[in-house]
């Protein structure tokens, strides 16, 4: 249908979601389906009594991290209002009946977060950030193959039957069935959104910037820039109209590829979709859902638009920034009723809306007002102004050890050293820090190649700067300045060294009782001389000041495999335990490994055992932490890289555990995962462990130290490893800005780690 265009204004809000509200799909104009960050995908229909608003009338519970993509099956006679499709960072798609709100399928075969799901005929294509695209039908996996060399963000079916798909490699491809029939380039960054533009081609939305119409031929009809941040998403409607949401917190609407309207937002817009009838919906990362129309009747009401502009300006307002400061944290008038300290001093205070600049007068005793400091674009200041000066950059430098944050102003005409001398005797801190913090300028001010100038003078002992291992009157090129992270990389692992023994024997001995006095698995029970020879081992591992000159013999290990492989389930755990101590004795871990590297794999038996249905927490717990400790020994680094991804498919629904051990035992197995494979230069290992381990960040009721570990992780593979803007487009970002204002000191440190990363 036409539109004859007039400004969109708001028709009303859907309220439900607890968090960041991430998908849309238009069913009809009178059903609409949102995923969000909150793991939930809600149903809204029409309100019957007031045709402006929706409400909510299902939620579908199933998915275990955060919702992304969603896609509209219509109905059939056995499905009468239709099916949805739901992708989700928990690698699942799941296939839901919207009359009751069940799963009614569980695709599962990706090896990470599930970016797009779209229907071919009756089959249903997804894509993933594990760089594949896969076909099914009836439910069952019947075509994969890797369609990208990065992450693939989305995929859509064109009307001419060909599907498309957009990589975090910046480009689109064109397929027909698995051939790809053509690569289209022009982005110069993730193509984040595609859509069907009707008649035309299709749109792609990049973290560029840019919205893009393409022909099927692959060339470039209409280039749209107005957006001012990354875009995620973009749809088009039959009236040519085109819609586009941002991080810049707009939905722009297009017209001929000229932005005719902006629709603010108070937070980033993930989504934004036409309904037929020429409303657009959005999703906002502020958990609300919003509806959009030109359609006289359904407008608003005032009171609703003006709650809605409030909501805005006290948005726009708690992010205002004077002086590179929050506005709501300068300090009120009152704050003149104290003298200044010295003759000239300057103090920014807000007054109303705005910050006002005022110099102390130390003749008169009085705050004389210099003026009103003027921001930028977006209430950000050209330049941050400290102590009433305005500087190119004003640093907040963390000097641990419990003290404050102190500000650190800095021109780039500056020399570092003579700044950090001035600034280390200006706030009374040990010389100690110097280097430390001239590397932190040249950092964070982008002056890697920074020349020294030879003609300074160190103003204590009048001689040039002394950089380690240069000569103090040599230029030094400060190439290797790194900024200052607390927490991250992680060098080294870790292990579970530490074993109740006398426990463990107790523990088997019991079960041995049992074992022998039931007359099915008597034959399974071990002999007294067997029991007696469990004790020998136990005793040469509690001895760890001679692990350098104990030995175990090869019928140890067939002991333990014995029971391993033969007792019931719910019975093996304390002869696990006894394993992961065996693999930190250097004896026992290289007799060990020879029952890992033959064709019968012992810790790949062990893992299917321990894993299926019903599994054990006691057998899960031990497991995992016979895993962790095997990261010690250089001898088992190969067979864990090797099974990476099904070891941590099979243990993947630890990190929601009740089990606080359990918890800290899969992160910690995330951590080791990420130490070695950054060594090993492990990109899709490190993707699929970068996964797991936000899952683990994003767990509410996960334990404190888990959720430390796994932040650990994704700010050591993101500093060091090969996928920080893998982590990027997993918006590590928006969850890295709630752990810094964790209570918890440590989860607060590590996520400020991680900001500064995505910075650098």
């Amino acid at each position: 249908m036409d539109i004859d265009f007039n400004d969109y204004k708001l028709r009303c809000e859907l309220r439900g979601h607890d968090d960041d509200v991430r998908g849309i799909c238009v069913c009809s104009d009178e059903n609409i389906a949102t995923s969000s960050r909150d793991r939930t995908i809600r149903v809204w229909s029409l309100d019957p009594s007031d045709k402006r608003k929706y409400t909510s009338s299902k939620i579908l519970l199933g998915h275990t991290s955060f919702v992304g993509p969603l896609a509209w099956i219509q109905p059939t006679d056995d499905y009468p209002e239709g099916r949805l499709i739901s992708g989700s960072m928990d690698t699942f798609v799941f296939v839901w009946n919207l009359i009751n709100g069940e799963n009614i399928q569980t695709l599962k075969g990706h090896q990470m977060q599930v970016t797009g799901v779209t229907l071919d005929n009756e089959d249903i294509v997804s894509s993933s950030v594990d760089q594949t695209l896969k076909r099914w039908r009836n439910g069952q996996l019947v075509e994969s193959w890797e369609a990208h060399q990065s992450p693939i963000q989305a995929v859509i079916k064109l009307p001419s039957g060909e599907l498309v798909s957009g990589s975090s490699d910046a480009s689109l491809k064109l397929w027909k069935g698995k051939t790809s029939l053509r690569t289209l380039s022009g982005h110069t960054d993730t193509v984040r959104g595609l859509a069907v533009m009707p008649d035309l081609g299709f749109l792609s939305a990049s973290h560029d910037g840019s919205i893009r119409l393409w022909a099927l031929s692959g060339e470039v009809l209409l280039e749209m820039v107005g957006h001012t941040s990354i875009v995620y998403s973009v749809d088009a409607h039959s009236s040519g109209l085109i819609v586009s949401g941002s991080e810049d917190r707009h939905a722009k609407i297009w017209k001929d590829g000229v932005c005719i309207q902006s629709l603010e937002h108070p937070g980033c817009v993930w989504d934004a979709k036409f309904l037929e009838s020429g409303d657009i919906v959005t999703a906002c990362s502020d958990g609300v859902v919003r509806v959009w129309t030109v359609r006289q009747g359904v407008i608003a009401d005032q009171m609703e638009i003006d709650a809605y502009d409030s909501q805005i300006s006290e948005y726009k307002l708690s992010r205002k920034k004077v002086g590179g400061l929050k506005l709501d944290e300068l300090p009120g008038l009152d704050s003149l009723t104290s003298p200044g300290t010295s003759d000239g001093q300057t103090k920014v205070v807000r007054e109303g809306d705005n910050g006002v600049a005022y110099a102390w007068n130390m003749k008169e005793q009085r705050w004389d007002k210099i003026g009103e400091v003027v921001d930028g674009p977006d209430g950000v200041a050209d330049r941050p102004i400290f102590d009433g000066v305005q500087y190119d950059f004003v640093f907040d430098v963390d000097i641990g050890d419990g003290e404050p944050i102190r500000k650190l102003p800095y021109n780039r005409s500056d020399n570092p050293y003579d700044a950090a001398d001035k600034w280390l005797l200006k706030e009374n801190l040990p010389f100690a820090y110097r280097q430390q913090i001239v590397e932190f300028i040249l950092q964070n001010s982008g002056q890697k190649d920074f020349n020294f100038n030879p003609s300074f003078r160190d103003p204590f002992t009048g001689a040039n700067a002394y950089v380690p291992g240069q000569a103090s009157h040599t230029a030094v090129a400060a190439t290797s300045a790194k900024p200052l992270y607390k927490h991250i990389p992680k060098k080294g692992v870790l292990v579970f060294d530490v074993a109740q023994y006398d426990g463990i024997l107790k523990k088997m001995t019991e079960f041995n009782t049992t074992l022998r006095s039931d007359s099915v698995n008597s034959d399974k029970s071990l002999t007294e001389l067997e029991v007696s020879r469990v004790g020998a081992i136990i005793t040469i591992l509690k001895d760890t000041s001679h692990y350098h000159s104990t030995n175990f013999a090869d019928m140890d290990i067939a002991l333990l495999l014995k029971v391993l492989q033969a007792w019931p389930p719910a019975m093996m755990f304390p002869a696990t335990d006894i394993v992961r101590m065996l693999v930190l004795h250097p004896h026992g871990a290289s007799l060990l490994i020879k029952h890992v590297e033959n064709n019968n794999d012992l810790l790949l038996d062990l893992i299917k055992k321990v894993t299926e249905d019903s599994a054990l927490p006691a057998n899960l717990l031990t497991t995992v932490r016979v895993l962790v400790n095997l990261f010690k020994n250089s001898s088992f680094h190969y067979w864990l890289q090797t099974h990476h991804s099904q070891i941590l498919d099979a243990f993947s629904n630890c990190y929601a555990s009740p089990n606080k051990n359990l918890q800290l035992a899969y992160s910690t197995l995330l951590l080791n995962y990420a130490v070695l494979l950054i060594e090993k230069k492990d990109q899709e290992g490190q993707a699929q462990v970068l996964s797991a381990a936000l899952q683990v960040a994003e767990e509410e009721a996960a334990d404190v130290d888990s959720k430390f570990r796994s932040w650990v992780a994704i700010g050591s593979l993101m500093l060091e490893g090969l996928v920080k803007k893998i982590a990027i487009d997993f918006d590590v970002e928006s969850i890295a800005k709630s752990a810094k204002a964790s209570k918890e000191a440590k989860i607060a440190e590590v996520g400020a780690d991680i900001d500064l990363v995505i910075r650098q």
